[in-house]
Parts: structure tokens; C-alpha cells; sequence
């Protein structure tokens, strides 16, 4: 069906627009507002991507495999919030929570993807077990729990905003 160049390229493709759309719902959610727009491209590219990494060739289960049913599991929650629950009560933080992390397991693969794939940054963390990878990747951690713990209280205070867009 497809070559594996050509696999990897559109999973890379998903990835990037996963992040990028992620980083506007996330910016979204502090200020108590829903693009449907924007979250249905964000959460359908972050289940393709999760979804797109068990295409890979590879022999047993490996951690990527574990992050990925992770990541569904956290998107599951939050689509869950969004349309089954239509954010009411308590599903409101849950989903901006959802949200955050599910934007966070993929900065995470994008992190660790750097360190392998960027010779200037490999370099740093040839084995990714260095200082380098492990601050970059608790930095990471600290920040999107930040922000989830942000998103959460902003948008449970405020009655969300329902835009097209």
C-alpha cells in the first residue's frame, strides 16, 4: 500500500499538525473557549498519529507502544468529555486536563524524536539517558502540567465558549 518513506512521512505530517493544533486548543482552554474547528483537527490528527505508530515494523511491545495507548486512552477521555458529556460538571476540567496531556505525550515523542533523529542535539544525549535528554523532557513535564492544572481551573470557573472557527 505504502512504502515505508512514505508512511513515516504522512505519520510526520499528522504529528506536526497534532502539535500545532494542540498548541491553539491548549491556548484556548485557559482562556474558556472551544474552537470546534481547531479541536476536531487536533484530536483527529493526535488519534492518527498514536494510531499510525503501530504501523511501524517492530518486533514486541516497545515503551512508543505503551505511550501510544496511553495518548488514545487520554484522547478517548477527553472526546468523551467533549461530545458524550458535552462538558458539563465535572467533565469541563477533565477535558481541559485531557487535552493538555494529550498535547504533552506528543512534545514528549517530539523530544525524544530530537535527540534521535537532530545530529546537533543527538549529540547532546547520544544514548537519550544524559542530563541533557532527561532536563529537556522534565522541563516538558513540569510545564504541560502547568498548563493543565491552568486549563483545568480556567476553563471549570468559566461556562466555555463554543466558537465555529
Amino acid at each position: 500500500m505504502f512504502d515505508l518513506g512514505t508512511f513515516t512521512a504522512v505519520h510526520t505530517a499528522l504529528s506536526l499538525v497534532a502539535l500545532v493544533t494542540g498548541v491553539v486548543v491548549v491556548a484556548d482552554l485557559l482562556n474558556a473557549k472551544v474552537r470546534r474547528t481547531w479541536t476536531v483537527l487536533f484530536l483527529a490528527t493526535a488519534v492518527a498519529t498514536s494510531a499510525t505508530g503501530f504501523g511501524f515494523p517492530f518486533h514486541g511491545v516497545l515503551p512508543s507502544h505503551v505511550l501510544s495507548v496511553i495518548s488514545l486512552v487520554v484522547l478517548a477521555v477527553a472526546i468523551y468529555a467533549l461530545y458524550a458529556a458535552g462538558l458539563s460538571g465535572v467533565w469541563r476540567p477533565i477535558y481541559a486536563a485531557s487535552i493538555a496531556a494529550g498535547l504533552y505525550f506528543l512534545v514528549f515523542v517530539g523530544i525524544a524524536q530530537a535527540f534521535l533523529k537532530i545530529p546537533a542535539v543527538k549529540s547532546l544525549a547520544p544514548t537519550s539517558t544524559e542530563p541533557p535528554f532527561i532536563v529537556a523532557q522534565l522541563v516538558a513535564l513540569v510545564v504541560f502540567i502547568a498548563l493543565g492544572v491552568a486549563a483545568a481551573r480556567s476553563f471549570r470557573r468559566a461556562a466555555p465558549r463554543m466558537a465555529l472557527i
